[in-house]
């Protein structure tokens, strides 16, 4: 109850009234204009129980979760074998717990006796290869995780964006990153206590005996793992990723796993070149194929098969995994209700069926169209500002126009809609309905090599409260979620919209102006179009802005790496900056109203820090400094430091905390 009245509060309070402009008096904002901004909130604000954060995203996603609810109940009516019948199907059957409970593991039988009949290296590398999903993307920091032995992501060719091409990347670890495995704090080495004891446990829900042995040795596999794994901040190394290999290649570089029966299986046999992302990694885990006994791939196998299914299985399974990926993990203390992950799961398996029917109850013609005015506003200002630039040379800025005039721009949802004519969902099979989808996607993005480049096609669905840059299809995708209150809100002064979701716009299209979309050219060519001089200085300016972020510390032992954050770090300053131009050109010379004492520029900048009002529990946060390329938000706000404006509003001084003389503000785009 206490979150569907903060909800409704939320979306209720569109205005500018006192409660939206709301600050706590007693902060200067030079010290600190995060609590300054969002301290009355983060006040009454509590987490719910079932989450790891709370804040505007999680808020609407909870919004959302509703609205997709009422969309598949309205939809149990279709027709048997259409979209709406198979979403209605698909959660229906994950909601039948009677069932599950009844069927106990023997939807996952099949699966744990192939793996327990493996007997040579030929069939744990088919076995592997049939386990390859597309499930990876090197370009976007939420996405660079998978528990499968390698991981896969189908997109163009950064030499040749006309192709499209297999990207091959590491996994195999149970854990998020390689640091849990190897780092030295004292709470990783709790962690690590821990996983052990929850594979353990999990063996032991499945029947298998000596767990606490097979929890061992399954363990110390995924260490050697962690060991051959890149570190997270040369993930995102265009330059070191970006190896071509050819198929002949796998044999001669990475030798022990059976590529023939690995690439067959996986659906890539006659796939001749592949871009190999940490050859470092690939060589370690194929090697591990061969060096490591059958007996401890077979265990490892199983418990990865559990983690996979434990979603769809009976409550002790399900409570086992939210026990340590939920609690421990993230330190989430109750577990979601299960229609709110039934939302979860039909949502990654049918999002398009789901986006469709959702666009067309929520999101109007009339709010697209305002939406793209908008973002084509935000583009324009950014070339404004290109022009403007005293540091660029004349041709740089003219190929960086000719980038911006290039941009594919998504609003709301996609031009064409994922095909799930050939999906087969049952309403009494949910782990078997949850498989099926998995391989459909992978099939339908398999689908794609040979192809012509389609740059049009949406990495999001229209229900995601989010935003994405795809830098090499130069290209952008704003969701139908994120634009509506309260990041875009035509009942309320236009520069409160600005702010928020006009922010998130120009961060966006700044993503394809940082330290990763500045490598490509508006073809989505991975190639140098600057001129050395002109590239010396964006690279002395962005190494700033990653040394400002290396002094921030979310907890005294944990401080942030500047460089992992740089490309979000660049286009939360570049976008605020195109934002504030963008709001003051809308004002075509007249002076923003004066709303409960706040002038219009202060109001740009509450706005912009109360989008980002977040609170997270620690052990989430930590993960997060450790794994994600996005700063927490309450350091994104900082970034305010960087503009004269922001001193100007607030009377900041020399001496405060947030204080940078004008030589040391971070000035980019």
């Amino acid at each position: 109850m206490k979150l569907a009245v903060g909800l409704t509060l939320l979306i209720v309070a569109t205005s500018v009234q006192a409660a939206e402009l709301d600050v706590d008096a007693g902060i200067r904002p030079g010290n600190d204009f995060y609590h300054y901004a969002n301290g009355p909130w983060l006040k009454v604000t509590q987490i719910p129980p079932d989450r790891s954060s709370m804040g505007d995203s999680v808020i609407l996603a909870e919004l959302n979760n509703q609205r997709t609810l009422d969309i598949i109940k309205a939809a149990r009516s279709s027709a048997v074998g259409t979209e709406g019948r198979k979403l209605a199907d698909f959660y229906d059957a994950f909601m039948d717990e009677a069932s599950i409970q009844k069927n106990g593991l023997q939807p996952l039988q099949p699966q744990l006796t192939q793996i327990a009949a493996l007997r040579d290296r030929k069939e744990l590398s088919r076995l592997l290869g049939t386990q390859l999903r597309v499930d990876m993307d090197v370009l976007n920091a939420t996405a660079l995780y998978t528990n499968n032995l390698l991981g896969l992501w189908i997109a163009q060719d950064l030499d040749n964006p006309s192709r499209y091409v297999p990207f091959m990347l590491q996994g195999g670890l149970g854990m998020p990153d390689r640091d849990y495995y190897l780092g030295k704090a004292a709470s990783m080495v709790e962690i690590r206590g821990k996983y052990q004891a929850h594979m353990a446990r999990e063996l032991a829900l499945a029947g298998v005996a000596d767990t606490a042995a097979k929890a061992k040795r399954i363990f110390e596999l995924e260490m050697l793992m962690a060991a051959v794994h890149s570190p997270r901040s040369e993930v995102y190394d265009l330059v070191k990723g970006n190896n071509h290999w050819s198929r002949e290649d796998f044999d001669k570089q990475a030798p022990g796993m059976d590529w023939q029966e690995y690439f067959g299986a996986a659906g890539l046999a006659k796939q001749t070149q592949f871009v190999v992302w940490q050859p470092g990694a690939i060589k370690g885990l194929s090697a591990l194929v061969a060096s490591q006994p059958l007996s401890t791939w077979k265990d490892y196998l199983t418990v990865r098969a559990i983690d996979r299914a434990a979603p769809y299985l009976p409550q002790p399974f399900v409570s086992e995994s939210f026990d340590f990926y939920g609690k421990t993990l993230n330190g989430t203390p109750q577990i979601r209700d299960r229609w709110k992950r039934g939302i979860t799961v039909t949502n990654a398996a049918l999002g398009d069926a789901v986006g469709k029917l959702y666009v067309a109850q929520h999101f109007t013609p009339a709010e697209k169209a305002r939406a793209e005015e908008m973002v084509h506003n935000l583009v324009a200002v950014f070339a404004q500002r290109i022009d403007k630039l005293t540091w660029m040379a004349p041709q740089t800025k003219e190929r960086a126009k000719a980038k911006l005039a290039a941009l594919k721009i998504g609003v709301g949802y996609p031009d064409k809609w994922a095909d799930y004519s050939g999906l087969e969902i049952r309403r009494d099979d949910p782990l078997g309905n949850a498989q099926r989808a998995a391989v459909h996607e992978t099939r339908r993005k398999l689908a794609w090599l040979g192809q012509p480049v389609d740059r049009s096609e949406w990495v999001m669905t229209p229900q995601t409260v989010n935003a994405v840059n795809l830098p090499a299809m130069n290209a952008m995708n704003f969701p139908a979620a994120i634009l509506q209150p309260p990041y875009f809100d035509p009942k309320r002064p236009i520069v409160m919209d600005y702010g928020a979701i006009g922010a998130v716009i120009g961060h966006e299209i700044s993503h394809s102006f940082d330290d990763t979309g500045a490598q490509f050219d508006s073809t989505g060519k991975m190639k140098d179009w600057w001129t050395p001089e002109d590239l010396a200085h964006f690279k002395t300016a962005t190494q700033s802005l990653a040394r400002q972020y290396d002094t921030y510390h979310p907890f005294p032992d944990l401080a942030l790496n500047g460089k992992q954050v740089l490309g979000e770090s660049i286009a939360d300053l570049a976008g605020l900056a195109v934002a504030y131009d963008a709001w003051k050109l809308s004002l075509k010379g007249s002076t923003a109203p004066v709303v409960e004492g706040f002038t219009g520029d202060q109001q740009f900048f509450l706005s912009y820090a109360r989008s980002w009002r977040d609170k997270t529990r620690e052990p989430a946060l930590r993960q997060q400094v450790v794994t994600d390329g996005h700063p927490p938000d309450e350091f994104r706000v900082a970034t305010v430091r960087n503009l004269d404006a922001w001193y100007a509003a607030f009377d900041v001084k020399a001496g405060e905390k947030l204080y940078l003389a004008p030589a040391q503000r971070v000035r980019i785009w």
